[in-house]
């Protein structure tokens, strides 16, 4: 998902989103984590539930700027790429829960794993469909037609979810159907229960995230940068966060249905950042501190997907103390004195791990695109 253009925060934006993204994803130990890098336990908000939102609001500000570049090319083009990149997209998140593929239990040595108890859903599957749905959403029906689409589809979602079941975990509409059509042995589960917040129905309102993010791209190009411009931003980021906290107390904000009020308040919130870091980087060309970041959204697909597969062959691979994971954090980190602090620390030193090859293929100029 690399993008070159002249607004060098939108880089900045994608990096800072994965860095925190692989921050909260791999602590040196849960049980000793801030509790801003936990996800809400239900209805609620905290700062890690912003992560993914924002991936897919930078997909869609990416689209902004990449879509207009083989609309040319025909409806029939358009759709023959998109769903192509999407079928891999969604392929290589499918095969990061696979992998490594094989497993070993007592007495029956190495087999593959099962595929009838591989999860199905996940994150790069859902990045996968909001950008797949969103991308021929947008080249079909317009700007407009977009958010006409993304006005009924928070609406309808709320109808849905409040007269199809109820809010709790196992009575919602999202993991009735996911139980209908995936089965319970390729859902997510924590706790034994069967739940995927990353669900077929709940995918539904994602998409508008990507949506808002093409429209908030469109806008930054079309009227520049300028205070004018800026200010509007800023304004419909506010208004956005005011109704999504307005709309919590009858359709609660809630990460793992991702639920309207859910969408409205990330987005607003995610227009604020943009704002910022555009008035920031383009406005007062403050940009020495920015290639850290823009070192990591250069090659975001690739980063995430690599902190994912590395972090599994560290749960993996074992050690006369423990898997890789524990073995690094139990020697060089869990001495430390604050256990909260200890696991911070082994959750940034992964991401820089990560961002050190990033850095690598930056300089190089390899960026891989799907």
């Amino acid at each position: 998902m690399e993008l070159r253009n002249r607004y060098q925060s939108l880089d900045v934006f994608r990096g800072l989103d994965v860095a925190l993204m692989i921050i909260v994803n791999t602590p040196g130990d849960y049980t000793t984590t801030f509790s801003a890098l936990h996800h809400a336990e239900w209805n609620g908000f905290t700062l890690t539930d912003l992560v993914f939102p924002t991936f897919l609001f930078v997909v869609g500000t990416s689209l902004s700027f990449s879509l207009g570049a083989y609309q040319s090319l025909g409806t029939s083009a358009v759709v023959k790429k998109v769903l192509k990149r999407t079928a891999i997209i969604f392929l290589l998140g499918y095969l990061s829960y696979w992998f490594p593929f094989v497993e070993e239990t007592t007495g029956s040595g190495w087999h593959m794993k099962p595929l009838g108890d591989t999860r199905i859903m996940g994150v790069l599957q859902r990045i996968a469909l909001c950008y797949g749905f969103g991308t021929l959403i947008i080249h079909v029906w317009k700007t407009k037609g977009a958010v006409i689409f993304s006005i009924v589809a928070l609406l309808g979602y709320w109808w849905l979810l409040n007269f199809t079941g109820d809010l709790t975990i196992t009575g919602n509409a999202v993991v009735s159907l996911d139980r209908w059509l995936l089965g319970e042995s390729h859902l997510y589960h924590r706790h034994n229960i069967p739940f995927d917040p990353e669900g077929i129905l709940s995918t539904l309102p994602a998409i508008v995230n990507v949506i808002a993010g093409y429209c908030a791209g469109i806008f930054l190009k079309e009227k520049g940068v300028t205070y004018a411009m800026l200010s509007r931003l800023l304004m419909v980021g506010a208004l956005l966060v005011a109704v999504g906290l307005t709309w919590d107390f009858a359709f609660p904000i809630n990460k793992k249905l991702w639920t309207s009020s859910f969408v409205l308040y990330t987005t607003g919130i995610d227009l604020l950042m943009l704002g910022i870091l555009v008035y920031v980087i383009e406005m007062l060309q403050w940009k020495r501190w920015t290639y850290f970041f823009v070192v990591l959204g250069r090659n975001t697909l690739f980063i995430y997907l690599l902190s994912q597969v590395l972090d599994t062959c560290m749960d993996i691979i074992s050690t006369p103390k423990g898997n890789v994971h524990d073995w690094i954090y139990m020697s060089i980190f869990k001495p430390l004195p604050d256990p909260y602090i200890a696991s911070l620390l082994f959750s940034v030193g992964y991401m820089l791990l990560c961002w050190l090859v990033g850095f690598w293929m930056d300089k190089r100029g390899i960026y891989i695109k799907i």
